[in-house]
């Protein structure tokens, strides 16, 4: 029986002397549960009915009051972590598994920490547009999942997640790109586009940002640079019809190379 099984049996075994409490205190009251293991046993049973600010009450005590090296601790941060992520608090949800990953990097829910906590700053980064520092909080915590496990179940998820914070940076910089691009500031246009490209090569967007740094080019008669550009989107995109009708064969930009 591993320790998470063990704590948890524990923890249910004490249910009764919880009912008991809870029978005498209708409204939750960390103080009512003396032992730890009553308030551990009290606030899972809060979790359980989804009662996540009493829940997470329970756990912050523990968290508290549980001396360092007590096997508790550790799934009390993560059950803190849980409640307040469910219940809407993500930035304190964040928090509270980074401090389990930071303090218990050696326990089995340090892995798991860290990716509740990458998702959890993500949720407070919901559309390109807005600030992107939770965002960034998102990819570092997501990373350091990667880099410190690297045999972690949980690094296919992981990734995916990253993808998807990927994509929503390129999405941040192409909107700012082409905005410059419609209002002709054309060399602030070459500089986001040209980031998108740069540090996003695998975004969705990034093929647009191709299709718009070629139109600055042009725009503002960098004929050599649009060519580079083009010969760069037909080896990427070759089966694009958009690309290909902006650039024209392979062999015709080839050939313009050779005749310039």
């Amino acid at each position: 029986m591993n320790r998470f099984v063990r704590v948890v049996t524990t923890a249910s075994a004490l249910l009764g002397l919880t009912a008991l409490f809870a029978a005498c205190h209708p409204e939750f009251d960390p103080k009512s549960y003396p032992l730890p293991g009553q308030l551990f046993a009290a606030g899972l049973n809060e979790y359980n009915k989804k009662h996540w600010d009493n829940a997470a009450q329970a756990f912050d005590q523990l968290t508290h009051a549980l001396p360092a090296r007590d096997t508790m601790l550790p799934l009390a941060y993560y059950y803190l972590g849980e409640a307040q992520d469910k219940g809407g608090d993500h930035l304190l949800a964040a928090q509270s598994f980074s401090r389990l990953a930071e303090s218990f990097p050696e326990d089995s829910l340090a892995a798991r920490a860290l990716l509740n906590g990458g998702r959890a700053y993500a949720q407070m980064w919901r559309r390109p547009e807005l600030d992107p520092e939770y965002g960034q909080s998102a990819v570092t915590t997501l990373q350091q999942l990667i880099s410190l496990y690297p045999d972690s179940k949980f690094i296919p998820e992981a990734k995916v997640q990253l993808a998807h914070l990927d994509n929503m940076f390129a999405q941040k910089d192409y909107s700012t790109g082409y905005h410059y691009l419609k209002r002709r500031a054309y060399d602030s246009a070459i500089i986001y586009l040209k980031d998108v490209i740069r540090l996003h090569p695998t975004a969705a967007v990034t093929r647009n940002a191709y299709l718009k740094l070629y139109d600055a080019y042009k725009a503002i008669k960098y004929t050599a640079d649009a060519r580079d550009i083009c010969q760069v989107m037909l080896k990427n995109y070759p089966n694009d019809r958009e690309v290909a009708s902006t650039c024209g064969s392979a062999s015709s930009a080839a050939a313009s190379t050779h005749h310039t």
